[in-house]
């Protein structure tokens, strides 16, 4: 069974993880989100390339990102210099960043310095950004308009969301495997991310809305919203500023069309007919991904929805 995931941050890197535990890895493919990407004192950052990495290598930290047990002995030396340190990188992590630069300046693509990084984490699943391009997500706020990781790091992501533009998405082309990944896998799954601002980028690049409505997969989105509220980050926040319902219906409401089954938590039970009369397969399963064994109870409870 080919496995086709489109990805985010955290929620997505749990999934896949789980994932992995219950199919051949080397049959799953991650689409990732590059809209948080940033330059960083001159190192390219794909925050939540590296998520993916790291948790399907077994090295995530403990809050979900960067490498577990890592130091900041640079960032605090940094800090000390009178150097920009609002953006938190790890001594271990920093090491990704220097690889994934050098391979860049040296006339690599993302995809290329991304393959490069799986490999040497021995992964076997396909990681791929879902473009090479620059495509920024810059968020929309009341004190103007911000870059990502302004808005999420700097910022907290305390400032009210009003909307979302994507500079770079006129030029955005998929990266190689993206298309084909979605046409040929028998399973599309959206991870439990942000709508907005993990799966909405991967959406704006040219021809992956398409590819994913036309898609012959079996197509399946998990719910981030769980009991009206984000399991993590700020995706209710922004449903609530963006003037949609803060519940799984919600979400679901945004994936109409997109997707066949729609998968929310046990406790919205009750709002399995109001996603059904969205035209979706409403499947209420327990979604907290506590643990390895809550990872691969999910990533199955998503698969048996599917095929049953």
């Amino acid at each position: 069974m080919k496995i086709t995931v489109l990805a985010g941050g955290v929620g997505a890197a749990r999934f896949l993880a789980g994932l992995v535990r219950c199919v051949d890895p080397a049959d799953v493919t991650a689409i990732c989100n590059v809209g948080d990407d940033l330059e960083w004192h001159a190192l390219h950052v794909s925050p939540d390339i590296d998520t993916v990495l790291y948790t399907l290598a077994g090295r995530e930290g403990d809050e979900g990102w960067g490498i577990r047990g890592d130091g900041t002995v640079t960032l605090d030396a940094l800090r000390e210099l009178g150097g920009d340190a609002w953006f938190r990188i790890g001594d271990r992590d920093l090491a990704t960043h220097l690889r994934r630069t050098a391979i860049l300046r040296a006339g690599g693509t993302l995809s290329a310095a991304t393959a490069t990084l799986a490999r040497a984490l021995g992964l076997r699943t396909v990681v791929l950004p879902v473009t090479d391009d620059p495509h920024p997500t810059m968020v929309l706020t009341g004190e103007g308009e911000l870059p990502f990781q302004e808005y999420f790091v700097r910022r907290r992501a305390h400032d009210e969301v009003r909307g979302f533009r994507f500079p770079g998405a006129a030029e955005a082309t998929p990266a190689p495997g993206v298309l084909d990944a979605l046409a040929g896998a028998d399973v599309v799954a959206i991870a439990p991310s942000n709508p907005f601002v993990s799966i909405g980028p991967l959406l704006e690049v040219a021809g992956v809305r398409d590819a994913l409505a036309s898609a012959d997969g079996h197509r399946v989105a998990v719910s981030p919203i769980v009991g009206g509220q984000a399991v993590k980050g700020p995706a209710a926040a922004m449903l609530r500023s963006l003037g949609h319902e803060v519940s799984a219906v919600g979400v679901a409401r945004l994936y109409r069309g997109l997707v066949d089954t729609f998968v929310l938590d046990a406790v919205d039970a009750a709002l399995v007919p109001a996603v059904a009369a969205l035209g979706l397969r409403a499947v209420a399963v327990d979604t907290m991904m506590r643990g390895e064994e809550g990872r691969e109870r999910v990533a199955r409870a998503v698969l048996e929805a599917v095929t049953a």
